[in-house]
């Protein structure tokens, strides 16, 4: 936990080069996505919206957090992808917030994963409205479609998204994600076929239990 105080106070100070050192350390030192995103970025993260929820810091500090944080992110994904060989492995997923939700790192690190696995990956980010989810993935047809909301009053909105998207002609799988899956239960917002996976090591059984490629090392 004092790797990820030391990189909230980095990325809260808007301090690009030193929070990627932070990470880079660690991913030299042979840790995995999963122990990166679950072990550092996602402490840091919420250690920083407590703050903000006890008004130690202000919403631009935030702000200027979460866009230290994405950058760190894609330059992770980017370094990831120099340094291995991912096959893939035909199947795409697109990855969204639903209406008015804007909090999407989470979602950003389950979109990685998947690219991990070999998935062909869309990231739509935070706040975007059914109907353009249902045009985007009529036209894309993607395998599976990923959900995020991280507020308690937007779980109403899952209802309409997962019947919509189910109902799409190629059937892709709904998979809802977010940090409220771990305390309450919203599986009635969902069908039988609707996956509610709580974490990133949900996520990463899931995606071990459908995957077909190789991932191989080739640097470091």
């Amino acid at each position: 936990m004092e790797k990820a105080i030391k990189l909230s106070q980095l990325l809260l100070k808007g301090d690009q080069d030193a929070s990627w050192k932070l990470i880079e350390d660690e991913r030299k030192a042979s840790k995995d996505s999963l122990y990166i995103y679950e072990n550092l970025i996602t402490p840091a993260m919420r250690h920083i919206g407590h703050l903000w929820e006890t008004n130690k810091i202000t919403v631009a500090d935030e702000h200027l957090a979460t866009s230290t944080c994405d950058y760190v992110l894609a330059r992770y994904n980017w370094q990831n992808g120099k340094d291995k060989q991912i096959s893939p492995i035909g199947k795409k997923a697109m990855f969204l917030c639903v209406e008015n939700e804007q909090h999407y790192l989470g979602l950003k690190m389950a979109s990685q994963l998947f690219s991990e696995y070999g998935w062909e990956t869309k990231f739509h980010g935070p706040n975007l409205p059914l109907e353009y989810v249902k045009k985007a993935a009529e036209e894309w047809k993607p395998d599976a479609i990923c959900l995020s909301f991280s507020i308690l009053y937007h779980a109403e909105q899952l209802r309409p998204y997962i019947k919509e998207l189910e109902e799409l002609p190629n059937h892709p799988v709904v998979i809802i994600g977010g940090r409220l899956l771990s305390q309450y239960e919203f599986k009635r917002y969902g069908s039988e076929r609707t996956l509610f996976l709580k974490d990133l090591e949900d996520i990463i059984d899931w995606l071990d239990s459908h995957h077909h490629g190789v991932n191989s090392n080739v640097g470091s």
